[in-house]
């Protein structure tokens, strides 16, 4: 990154300025990459850990697909998700509340006596398929912070910190070469009004 400056001491100390800001602020941003990597493993892992329990609780019931022909689909479904939002590391993620479902009523007399367990099973499928989709998301979203601040800490370690050192070593050089040649022709000056002082 090429920074743009102006060889003088204002410039050097604005310079200055900007390197010491990123250099306290990088521990901070590294804390960050951290943490969200961890939330990001432990979405991944909570998602693996929904999809194999759905995927047991399906084969447990696989013994009722014959029955599950003369369940009534529309007697339960999922009303409403209501999220809540928590802050990880400075960015705002979505927390699963809770899941409402809409339960139509049946008649006890009529409908075989399975049906009231049916509605319990077709609720914690699709507890657990919600959760599923939920943590898939949340570990989308925070992949997607990590990926930004793992992005602002290698511009800040390869880029602007090492820009900034090299542009205030060259405005160093610089003024100490103009105050070197001050003083050899402050020197020179002097040697000559000596000589001439001397005749």
């Amino acid at each position: 990154m090429m920074i743009k400056f102006q060889f003088n001491k204002t410039a050097l100390g604005e310079l200055g300025k900007q390197l010491t800001m990123r250099q306290k602020a990088l521990p901070t941003i590294k804390s960050k990459e951290s943490a969200l990597r961890s939330e990001v493993k432990k979405a991944k892992d909570r998602v693996g850990e929904l999809r194999a329990q759905l995927d047991k609780t399906m084969a447990e019931y696989d013994y009722m697909v014959q029955l599950w022909g003369e369940f009534d689909p529309s007697l339960i479904t999922v009303k409403d998700v209501r999220f809540g939002t928590q802050k990880i590391a400075g960015v705002e993620i979505p927390v699963l509340e809770d899941i409402r479902y809409e339960e139509k009523p049946y008649n006890l007399f009529s409908a075989p006596l399975w049906i009231a367990d049916g509605m319990r099973i077709l609720k914690e499928l699709a507890r657990l398929g919600v959760e599923s989709e939920f943590y898939r998301k949340k570990m989308e979203l925070l992949e997607k912070a990590r990926k930004k601040t793992t992005q602002k800490v290698n511009l800040y370690e390869k880029v602007q910190i090492p820009g900034y050192q090299e542009a205030i070593r060259k405005i160093k050089r610089f003024l100490e070469d103009e105050e070197n040649l001050s003083k050899s022709s402050q020197k020179i000056v002097k040697s000559r009004l000596e000589a001439e002082a001397a005749i």
